[in-house]
Protein backbone atom coordinates (compact mmCIF):
# COMPACT_ATOMS: atom_id res chain seq x y z
CA UNK A 1 0.00 0.00 0.00
CA UNK A 2 1.45 3.43 -0.76
CA UNK A 3 0.37 7.38 -0.18
CA UNK A 4 -1.29 8.47 -3.27
CA UNK A 5 -2.09 11.62 -4.05
CA UNK A 6 -5.60 13.23 -5.21
CA UNK A 7 -6.49 16.35 -6.88
CA UNK A 8 -10.07 17.49 -7.18
CA UNK A 9 -10.40 20.62 -9.47
CA UNK A 10 -13.27 22.26 -9.25
CA UNK A 11 -13.67 24.77 -12.50
CA UNK A 12 -16.55 27.01 -10.98
CA UNK A 13 -14.47 28.43 -8.30
CA UNK A 14 -10.84 26.99 -9.96
CA UNK A 15 -9.83 26.02 -6.60
CA UNK A 16 -7.27 22.80 -6.34
CA UNK A 17 -8.14 20.68 -3.32
CA UNK A 18 -5.59 18.12 -2.25
CA UNK A 19 -5.80 14.85 -0.10
CA UNK A 20 -3.89 11.57 0.52
CA UNK A 21 -5.34 8.31 0.77
CA UNK A 22 -3.40 4.60 1.30
CA UNK A 23 -4.31 2.97 -2.26
CA UNK A 24 -2.71 0.14 -4.53
CA UNK A 25 -1.09 1.17 -7.73
CA UNK A 26 -3.95 -0.74 -9.33
CA UNK A 27 -6.24 1.97 -7.85
CA UNK A 28 -4.71 5.32 -9.02
CA UNK A 29 -7.45 7.78 -9.78
CA UNK A 30 -8.07 11.51 -9.86
CA UNK A 31 -12.17 13.24 -10.57
CA UNK A 32 -12.38 16.36 -11.43
CA UNK A 33 -15.90 18.21 -11.68
CA UNK A 34 -16.60 20.76 -14.43
CA UNK A 35 -20.14 22.96 -14.07
CA UNK A 36 -21.70 24.22 -17.41
CA UNK A 37 -24.45 26.30 -17.97
CA UNK A 38 -26.78 23.50 -18.84
CA UNK A 39 -26.13 21.46 -16.09
CA UNK A 40 -23.45 19.93 -13.90
CA UNK A 41 -21.72 16.46 -14.94
CA UNK A 42 -19.14 14.86 -13.37
CA UNK A 43 -16.17 13.58 -15.74
CA UNK A 44 -13.64 10.66 -14.38
CA UNK A 45 -10.46 10.41 -15.52
CA UNK A 46 -9.05 6.82 -13.75
CA UNK A 47 -5.08 6.46 -13.67
CA UNK A 48 -4.15 2.75 -13.13
CA UNK A 49 -1.26 0.15 -14.00
CA UNK A 50 -1.50 -1.62 -17.78
CA UNK A 51 -2.87 -5.35 -17.16
CA UNK A 52 -2.96 -7.70 -20.10
CA UNK A 53 -6.78 -6.87 -21.17
CA UNK A 54 -5.59 -3.97 -21.93
CA UNK A 55 -3.31 -4.58 -24.63
CA UNK A 56 -5.55 -5.20 -27.85
CA UNK A 57 -7.48 -2.04 -26.68
CA UNK A 58 -4.72 0.76 -26.72
CA UNK A 59 -3.71 -0.66 -29.58
CA UNK A 60 -6.92 -0.28 -31.80
CA UNK A 61 -7.17 2.87 -30.22
CA UNK A 62 -4.30 4.35 -31.85
CA UNK A 63 -4.70 2.41 -35.09
CA UNK A 64 -8.22 4.40 -35.40
CA UNK A 65 -6.47 7.51 -35.57
CA UNK A 66 -3.88 6.91 -37.65
CA UNK A 67 -0.82 5.45 -35.70
CA UNK A 68 0.66 2.30 -35.66
CA UNK A 69 1.51 0.87 -31.91
CA UNK A 70 1.33 -3.09 -32.62
CA UNK A 71 -0.45 -5.08 -29.07
CA UNK A 72 3.01 -7.00 -29.24
CA UNK A 73 4.76 -3.40 -27.99
CA UNK A 74 2.05 -3.20 -24.75
CA UNK A 75 2.69 -7.23 -24.31
CA UNK A 76 6.39 -6.50 -23.84
CA UNK A 77 5.30 -3.69 -21.46
CA UNK A 78 3.07 -5.89 -19.54
CA UNK A 79 5.40 -8.73 -19.07
CA UNK A 80 8.58 -6.56 -18.13
CA UNK A 81 5.65 -4.64 -15.55
CA UNK A 82 5.11 -8.31 -14.29
CA UNK A 83 8.96 -8.44 -14.22
CA UNK A 84 8.84 -5.13 -12.02
CA UNK A 85 11.23 -4.00 -14.62
CA UNK A 86 8.77 -0.98 -15.34
CA UNK A 87 5.59 0.37 -14.30
CA UNK A 88 2.86 1.42 -17.30
CA UNK A 89 0.38 3.56 -16.36
CA UNK A 90 -2.88 3.52 -18.42
CA UNK A 91 -5.60 6.90 -18.19
CA UNK A 92 -9.03 6.35 -18.94
CA UNK A 93 -11.88 8.87 -19.36
CA UNK A 94 -15.26 7.51 -17.97
CA UNK A 95 -13.97 4.51 -18.54
CA UNK A 96 -12.49 4.75 -22.25
CA UNK A 97 -8.47 4.29 -22.74
CA UNK A 98 -7.15 7.98 -23.06
CA UNK A 99 -3.34 7.59 -22.66
CA UNK A 100 -0.59 6.19 -21.15
CA UNK A 101 3.41 6.79 -19.94
CA UNK A 102 5.90 4.36 -18.84
CA UNK A 103 8.46 5.16 -15.99
CA UNK A 104 11.54 2.37 -16.94
CA UNK A 105 13.74 1.46 -13.48
CA UNK A 106 16.83 0.78 -15.32
CA UNK A 107 17.24 3.31 -17.95
CA UNK A 108 18.86 2.11 -21.26
CA UNK A 109 20.60 5.47 -21.63
CA UNK A 110 23.98 5.45 -20.42
CA UNK A 111 23.82 8.64 -18.02
CA UNK A 112 20.77 7.58 -16.83
CA UNK A 113 21.91 4.16 -16.19
CA UNK A 114 24.92 4.63 -14.51
CA UNK A 115 23.54 7.29 -11.60
CA UNK A 116 20.04 5.01 -11.20
CA UNK A 117 17.61 7.44 -12.59
CA UNK A 118 14.33 5.89 -13.53
CA UNK A 119 13.15 7.03 -17.00
CA UNK A 120 9.53 8.32 -18.07
CA UNK A 121 9.43 7.21 -21.51
CA UNK A 122 7.15 6.48 -24.26
CA UNK A 123 4.15 8.92 -23.09
CA UNK A 124 1.61 9.00 -25.37
CA UNK A 125 -2.04 10.82 -24.95
CA UNK A 126 -5.12 9.99 -27.97
CA UNK A 127 -5.28 12.99 -29.76
CA UNK A 128 -8.95 14.05 -28.74
CA UNK A 129 -8.00 13.57 -25.07
CA UNK A 130 -5.36 16.13 -24.99
CA UNK A 131 -5.90 19.39 -23.57
CA UNK A 132 -7.93 17.92 -20.91
CA UNK A 133 -5.43 17.53 -18.29
CA UNK A 134 -4.90 13.74 -18.86
CA UNK A 135 -1.41 14.49 -19.56
CA UNK A 136 -0.89 16.37 -16.76
CA UNK A 137 -2.42 13.42 -14.98
CA UNK A 138 -0.34 10.77 -16.07
CA UNK A 139 3.03 12.72 -15.41
CA UNK A 140 2.21 13.72 -12.05
CA UNK A 141 1.48 9.91 -11.14
CA UNK A 142 4.67 8.99 -12.86
CA UNK A 143 6.90 11.15 -11.43
CA UNK A 144 4.54 10.20 -7.67
CA UNK A 145 6.19 6.03 -8.72
CA UNK A 146 9.56 7.67 -9.45
CA UNK A 147 9.80 9.28 -6.28
CA UNK A 148 9.95 6.23 -4.22
CA UNK A 149 13.24 4.88 -5.14
CA UNK A 150 14.66 8.34 -6.37
CA UNK A 151 15.31 11.99 -5.90
CA UNK A 152 15.61 12.51 -9.92
CA UNK A 153 13.44 11.67 -12.67
CA UNK A 154 15.00 11.41 -15.96
CA UNK A 155 13.06 11.76 -19.77
CA UNK A 156 13.88 12.09 -23.56
CA UNK A 157 11.93 13.91 -26.16
CA UNK A 158 12.77 14.45 -29.94
CA UNK A 159 14.00 17.70 -31.19
CA UNK A 160 11.90 17.97 -34.33
CA UNK A 161 8.25 20.48 -34.45
CA UNK A 162 6.22 16.99 -33.33
CA UNK A 163 7.75 17.26 -29.99
CA UNK A 164 7.28 20.85 -29.29
CA UNK A 165 3.82 20.38 -26.89
CA UNK A 166 6.40 17.78 -24.96
CA UNK A 167 9.17 20.22 -24.79
CA UNK A 168 7.16 22.66 -23.34
CA UNK A 169 4.98 20.57 -21.10
CA UNK A 170 8.32 18.99 -19.48
CA UNK A 171 9.97 22.50 -19.38
CA UNK A 172 7.06 23.64 -17.67
CA UNK A 173 7.47 20.83 -15.12
CA UNK A 174 10.90 21.74 -14.26
CA UNK A 175 13.23 19.40 -16.68
CA UNK A 176 16.29 20.76 -17.39
CA UNK A 177 18.80 19.02 -19.96
CA UNK A 178 21.34 16.88 -18.30
CA UNK A 179 24.23 18.95 -19.96
CA UNK A 180 25.82 16.10 -22.59
CA UNK A 181 24.44 17.07 -25.52
CA UNK A 182 22.24 15.39 -28.17
CA UNK A 183 22.82 11.72 -28.16
CA UNK A 184 21.28 9.44 -30.91
CA UNK A 185 22.01 5.44 -31.32
CA UNK A 186 23.94 4.94 -28.50
CA UNK A 187 26.56 8.06 -28.96
CA UNK A 188 26.49 11.59 -28.24
CA UNK A 189 26.44 13.97 -31.13
CA UNK A 190 30.05 16.10 -32.27
CA UNK A 191 30.54 19.33 -33.59
CA UNK A 192 29.60 19.02 -37.68
CA UNK A 193 28.23 15.95 -37.49
CA UNK A 194 25.23 15.01 -39.84
CA UNK A 195 22.40 13.06 -38.91
CA UNK A 196 18.98 12.54 -39.90
CA UNK A 197 16.52 14.14 -38.04
CA UNK A 198 13.69 11.65 -36.54
CA UNK A 199 12.29 10.00 -33.64
CA UNK A 200 15.64 8.51 -32.53
CA UNK A 201 17.20 12.04 -31.97
CA UNK A 202 16.90 12.97 -28.65
CA UNK A 203 18.10 15.48 -25.87
CA UNK A 204 17.16 13.84 -22.30
CA UNK A 205 16.42 15.80 -19.37
CA UNK A 206 16.16 15.22 -15.58
CA UNK A 207 13.89 16.94 -12.90
CA UNK A 208 14.98 16.87 -9.28
CA UNK A 209 11.73 15.83 -7.07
Amino acid sequence: MRAILHWRFVKLTGIFVEYTRFIPYKDFRLIYTKRKEEGDFMTEVTIRILNESDLKVISEAFHNQGWEKPETLFRKYWIEQEKEQRVTLVAEMNGDFAGYVNVLWQSDYPYFKKRLIPEIQDFNVLIKYRRLGVGTLLMDKAEDIVRERSEVSGLGVGLFSDYGAAQALYVNRGYVPDGKGIFKHGEYLQYSQQVIVDDDLNLFLVKRL
